[in-house]
């Protein structure tokens, strides 16, 4: 049997995540010592006390991507199906990079808490945000966008009928009205402070290429690209894709269709957000990886 490996993205984090990984396997405790001497963070405080941090990018980015690929590793020691190709949401897609060989995990965790501070000084004058949009076509969402003379634009295609918007907060708040108006069943503001896969970012794209290239492998297994929908799989390739991913809007729903014809199910490793997507966009079953239940579960398929 053939999967999908997804990996979910920010907004994807909780206190307490991984916990059950960390009290049941040495591999998970190394994992944890190994992140925490990369960027001088206890991610034991970060991720499993109450604490202000863990929502702060810098951080966040680092902790969703170590819940991850710790829940990925243990898969891989305990299970012999082959994966057909990896799928990480926005910063997912790094999650995806680890699990495809592409970065190690210490340089992993460096690479994604530069990259949250690179997204937060962006926004130092002027705060950025998100919204969700549900209810209306991708191209009307588009042309109200162009129309409007906001700095607001499309970010995530995640299914048919929602999208994520980001923008600067305050044009945001002004956008709410005009799709609303034009028959949005819901329109939801987010609590973020920066405006991810938006031209705002331009200012991140050439330092983040740097760092990439100092910790990207030559070669790896296929990651699906958040930026073209398709996969990729050389050093070369992700050098001049993966830095405009901070630009430029993730298709998930195109990399789903693109290539779920390949998998017999996907996994979802740290996170259900894509699992909810995906109901959506693919009649193949997800299963989320998030704890000890669902790993056996998953595991015994």
């Amino acid at each position: 049997m053939k999967i999908g490996a997804l990996f979910p993205g920010q907004g994807s984090q909780f206190i307490g995540m991984g916990k059950d990984f960390f009290d049941n396997f040495s591999l998970a405790r190394e994992m944890f010592e190994e992140a925490s001497d990369a960027i001088g963070v206890d991610f034991k405080r970060l991720l499993f006390e109450e604490n202000e941090d863990l929502n702060k990018t810098e951080y966040t980015q680092p902790a969703i991507l170590l819940y991850s690929a710790v829940a990925k590793r243990i898969f891989d020691e305990n299970n012999d199906k082959k994966i057909a190709f990896n799928l990480g949401h926005s910063l997912g897609e790094f999650s995806a990079l680890v699990s495809a060989g592409g970065l190690n995990l210490g340089d992993a965790v460096k690479l994604v808490h530069e990259r949250g501070k690179l997204m937060n000084k962006a926004f130092e004058k002027e705060a950025g945000s998100m919204m969700v949009v549900l209810g209306l076509a991708d191209e009307l969402i588009e042309n109200l966008c162009n129309e409007s003379n906001l700095r607001v634009y499309p970010a995530n295609y995640n299914s048919d009928g929602q999208i994520v918007l980001s923008g600067i907060r305050s044009d945001l708040e002004k956008m709410e009205d005009i799709l609303k108006s034009a028959g949005a069943k819901r329109v939801m503001l987010l609590n973020m402070s920066v405006a991810s896969h938006s031209p705002l970012l331009e200012v991140a794209v050439e330092p983040l290429r740097e760092l990439l290239d100092e910790y990207l492998k030559d070669e790896f297994a296929p990651v699906v690209s958040n930026v073209t929908a398709k996969k990729y799989t050389t050093k070369k390739e992700a050098l001049e894709i993966l830095p405009v991913q901070l630009t430029k809007p993730v298709l998930y729903k195109y990399s789903i269709k693109n290539y779920e014809d390949e998998v017999d199910y996907f996994v979802e490793f740290g996170g259900k957000v894509l699992m909810g997507i995906n109901r959506k966009v693919t009649k193949k079953k997800t299963y989320p990886i998030t704890d000890m239940a669902s790993f056996q579960k998953v595991i015994n398929i």
